[in-house]
């Protein structure tokens, strides 16, 4: 039925359209308030870093090692040991994801057994908490070696890393139409070789965007850190021992009865927002670019 009704003056709404028009302005408005609420907490969040984290950095702050409170210490091995950790993460991640992904996407259809357990696991992993994966890699890297390590940590990074770019990549892959497969095959190329050079390389901006969003998330954990590489006051750049890292030293310092430590703590937990921001405004710049 029509939302017009005929009348003297011609066409006039009934009150069935009347009241969509009326509903449908209050749903935008309660979704202009939402989305403002979001904007204001975000708003908020980011001004109390700035605000208590701007005074911490100086000089000192980033280029000396953490130090017993007084001492005048900063967070340069924490933040090398963050980078260290999350990038030998990502040389872990990467290639295991990308081979997931590529099998999930060019021989894993909805029939093969094998192929639905392998994509349940990984949308599994994608929500397992971060301390489960902790423990985890505790029990198997950790234990039994007697000692923590950068490289436990680098490998709980990695799990949590891991479901992303499979995700990502095999999504990414199934958006490259199949002319271009047929067009390879028909060209004589192998199976192999059509996947590489010509769907992974139409589909790279999206497995790029997958591989930061991944850094993104693991570049801020702070549970799988305490069971696995649980942080070190002095520089370490051996992956057999205990290393420092910036989220850890942030969960150590915030809860520090030491003013100079809270102030470290702000700092750090500023570097590491700014750090995630930067990967994320990469992966915006990206996508449009793709």
């Amino acid at each position: 039925m029509s939302d017009m009704t005929t009348s003297s003056s011609g066409w006039a709404p009934n009150a069935n359209g009347a009241r969509r028009r009326r509903t449908d302005k209050l749903a935008t408005l309660l979704g202009m308030i939402a989305a403002g609420i979001l904007v204001l907490v975000l708003a908020s969040i980011l001004w109390t870093l700035l605000s208590r984290g701007v005074t911490g950095l100086s000089a000192a702050a980033l280029m000396k090692p953490m130090g017993p409170p007084g001492s005048g210490g900063g967070l340069a091995n924490a933040i090398i040991g963050s980078l260290i950790q999350t990038f030998l993460a990502l040389l872990i991640a990467t290639p295991l994801g990308l081979g997931c992904g590529i099998y999930l996407s060019e021989y894993g259809n909805r029939q093969n057994r094998f192929a639905s357990c392998v994509r349940f696991v990984s949308d599994v992993l994608m929500s397992v908490p971060s301390i489960l994966v902790g423990l985890f890699v505790y029990q198997i890297l950790v234990a039994p070696f007697g000692h923590f390590s950068a490289f436990a940590g680098s490998v709980a990074l990695a799990i949590l890393a891991v479901p992303i770019i499979v995700r990502t990549t095999e999504d990414m892959l199934r958006l490259v139409p199949i002319a271009m497969r047929e067009a390879g095959a028909a060209l004589g190329a192998t199976r192999w070789r059509v996947t590489l050079f010509l769907c992974l390389r139409s589909a790279k901006t999206g497995v790029l965007t997958g591989i930061l969003l991944a850094l993104a998330r693991v570049s801020g954990e702070t549970a799988p850190l305490l069971f696995t590489s649980l942080g070190n006051q002095n520089w370490s750049f051996s992956l057999n021992r205990p290393m420092a890292s910036l989220p850890v030293t942030i969960y150590q310092y915030a809860g520090a009865s030491y003013e100079d430590w809270v102030q470290l703590a702000w700092a750090g937990a500023l570097l590491v927002t700014m750090g995630v921001l930067a990967i994320n405004i990469a992966v915006r710049l990206s996508a449009r670019r793709g």
